[in-house]
């Protein structure tokens, strides 16, 4: 098996979980048992219950529910939009190029996090998810994209590489789909969408552990659901305090370890030949 498709392998294993997991997540959390509370993996496997005696099995899986289509839509945005960044390169219009850039620069001179905090807290209550903010900042990742993308179109020649194909006999669409696309943009324009599900989840665990620890109520999930945050705060304990909780804390990195995972995994299967 070459590196390309292990890579392959291992991003469809790591998504297929995230899918997985998303779907058989509960609802709810179960009453719990106070009996079990802090019981580590032998008692209580696969990775044992929360200071409530409730499985962390059932936050795991929750966590996962909150992410998984948010980050996946918001990697798809920004590889879409990246492949526009590079096709618009090879059109050959300098008016359509111009308005681009100018767009392009615009979005991606504005401060990430300030603008998805303001976002966040102008949003009704009713709009309030990871939906909204992931398509939020995959809408300010794209500049990258789109000028990296932009970058390798200019390279292969622009509109002159289109044209030299064509006179080649070369149909538009292979040319557009295969040539472009397919052969030079998809390492660059599949890593960004990539990193850019993956800083998604991060973005998800760093606002809901930010509310945890004010108390308030999180901006990208409902109170009936738990995040990944949820396990990293109650980790976060065994290492200030003695709670017994250092299982939480090795489960929620482990989980922020397979998303990083995935996201390399999905790079590495992109590379160019």
């Amino acid at each position: 098996m070459s590196r390309r498709w292990f890579g392959l392998a291992v991003a469809g294993i790591c998504l297929g979980l995230l899918a997985l997991a998303a779907v058989l997540a509960p609802d709810r959390l179960s009453e719990g048992d106070p009996a079990r509370a802090w019981v580590g993996v032998l008692d209580l496997p696969p990775f044992g219950a929360d200071d409530r005696g409730r499985p962390l099995t059932e936050i795991a899986l929750q966590g996962a529910r909150v992410v998984a289509a948010p980050a996946v839509v918001a990697g798809l945005l920004v590889t879409l939009l990246g492949v526009a960044g590079g096709l618009v390169r090879c059109v050959g219009s300098e008016r359509v190029e111009a308005v681009v850039n100018v767009l392009r620069d615009i979005v991606g001179a504005l401060p990430r996090m300030v603008v998805i905090l303001v976002v966040a807290l102008v949003m009704p209550l009713d709009w309030r998810g990871l939906g909204v903010l992931a398509v939020v900042w995959a809408l300010l990742a794209a500049p990258g994209a789109m000028d990296e993308a932009a970058a390798v179109a200019g390279r292969l020649g622009g509109a002159r590489f289109v044209e030299a194909l064509r006179a080649h006999g070369f149909s538009r669409t292979r040319i557009y789909l295969w040539h472009i696309v397919g052969l030079n943009l998809r390492p660059v324009v599949v890593r960004q969408g990539a990193e850019t599900l993956m800083q998604v989840v991060f973005l998800e665990i760093a606002l809901s552990y930010l509310a945890l620890d004010a108390m308030q109520p999180s901006f990208t999930h409902s109170d009936s659901t738990k995040s990944w945050a949820d396990l990293l705060y109650l980790g976060y304990s065994s290492l200030v305090l003695d709670v017994p909780s250092i299982h939480a804390l090795i489960l929620g990195l482990g989980l922020v370890g397979v998303t990083a995972l995935l996201s390399m995994a999905l790079g590495h299967a992109a590379r160019a030949r």
